[in-house]
């Protein structure tokens, strides 16, 4: 209903903005290692309506791996590589570092898929489907939304290049909802998504736009770079709010949860930001550097 679904988010959103504005890159990484673990929970369950059982606790661990090795790479004690990837641990001393990656995170990873897979009991016919939706929650809703801390922590624009990202979405969306209540009539994705409508889609996208010109008194970032980024981040949200969308079609499922009234699931409110965050992230590291 759309007094829950406006509750909901008059509840939250504040809760959100103070957190990504005025907490620590610390403290987002253990609220995204706690959306991550909600979401990716969820991601299992729509796994079971179709009989893939994911290895829930091993993925999970690796899932909070790679929120450290995230945040880690961007603490004020780890020395970036070249690669933006690695971080290096010194313990004191005139000693070599140990290297730490998201690489290694999936690689630990892949071992322990194939330890657990020739220790269990699970029957054989499950052995395939298991190793599957493990690796597609790692990929699909972990890694992505590690990103958050990076782009949080990419220097003192960091928590308001995060706050963009999300309000992006949250305003197309919101855009998109009324929209394609009150004048949609060309289905956009009926396959996937039969309510979604082009006449939504496109209001969700000018309204992404808009939040460019919003923005642009806060963020020092030339304007067509903020409405490139807005535009990319958009069209990744509503390629990721498919994408789930598809999720759940196939699962037969409608909701990936009921946590959040009104909005379903955790996976359900934040499928858009899981590939918007990293497009967004990626923009501001190889195509807008604060250098140039």
């Amino acid at each position: 209903m759309t007094w829950q679904r406006v509750a909901t988010a008059v509840v939250l959103v504040p809760v959100v903005v103070g957190l990504v504005l005025w907490g620590s890159t610390a403290i987002v990484s253990i609220a995204i290692a706690l959306v991550t673990l909600l979401a990716l929970f969820e991601y299992f369950a729509l796994g079971e309506a179709i009989g893939h059982r994911a290895y829930r606790f091993w993925t999970a661990t690796c899932a909070l791996g790679l929120v450290f090795v995230q945040w880690a790479a961007s603490s004020t004690w780890a020395v970036l590589t070249r690669s933006n990837y690695t971080f290096e641990l010194y313990k004191g001393g005139p000693v070599s570092p140990i290297r730490f990656s998201v690489q290694d995170v999936f690689f630990v990873f892949v071992l322990g898929v194939a330890v657990v897979t020739l220790l269990t009991r699970r029957p054989l016919v499950e052995i395939l489907p298991a190793a599957g939706i493990s690796s597609s929650g790692l990929i699909f809703v972990a890694f992505p939304l590690s990103f958050a801390i990076r782009l949080h922590s990419a220097g003192p624009q960091g928590p308001t290049l995060l706050l963009f990202a999300l309000v992006i979405v949250w305003v197309s969306d919101t855009a998109a909802y009324f929209a394609g209540r009150a004048i949609g009539k060309h289905p956009f994705a009926p396959r996937l998504s039969p309510n979604k409508t082009w006449e939504g889609a496109v209001a969700g996208f000018l309204a992404s736009l808009a939040v460019a010109f919003v923005f642009m008194p806060w963020v020092n970032v030339p304007l067509g770079h903020l409405l490139a980024m807005a535009a990319l981040g958009n069209i990744a949200g509503q390629v990721g709010d498919l994408l789930e969308s598809g999720y759940k079609r196939s699962a037969g499922i409608k909701d990936s949860g009921s946590l959040l009234p009104g909005h379903g699931g955790v996976l359900d409110r934040i499928d858009a930001l899981i590939l918007a965050i990293p497009v967004v992230w990626y923009y501001w590291l190889l195509i807008y550097s604060p250098k140039s």
